[in-house]
């Protein structure tokens, strides 16, 4: 049983590795978008975004979202991972620092 299930997350990782994550919502407009704000305010852009919520916390990425922060001033990139387990993480790297700003597990 246990050979099953290793061998079904790998099929997924593999499943998730060949395609590229979804830029929010999967849309082509909002990726340039997002590009054309970070450009205007001088953010770090979203493939290096990526890269520091990966370092920070190896997976796949799932989704790439800029936001703005609801209770203090400025921007982070929400970065949607899914790690070797299935488990399901948030990282926000800050917009402008690329700073992590937070690690927190996704448990819905």
């Amino acid at each position: 049983m246990q050979t099953s299930s290793r061998v079904l997350m790998l099929s997924l990782l593999c499943t998730m590795l060949a395609s590229p994550p979804a830029m929010a919502d999967d849309d082509g407009d909002d990726i340039q978008k997002m590009t054309a704000t970070a450009k205007a305010f001088g953010f770090i852009s979203w493939e290096e975004a990526q890269a520091k919520a990966l370092a920070a916390k190896p997976g796949v990425v799932k989704e790439v979202e800029l936001e703005r922060r609801k209770f203090k001033s400025g921007y982070d990139y929400e970065v949607e991972i899914v790690d070797a387990n299935g488990a399901e993480w948030e990282v926000y790297i800050d917009a402008k620092t690329g700073k992590v700003n937070s690690i927190n597990r996704d448990w819905f």
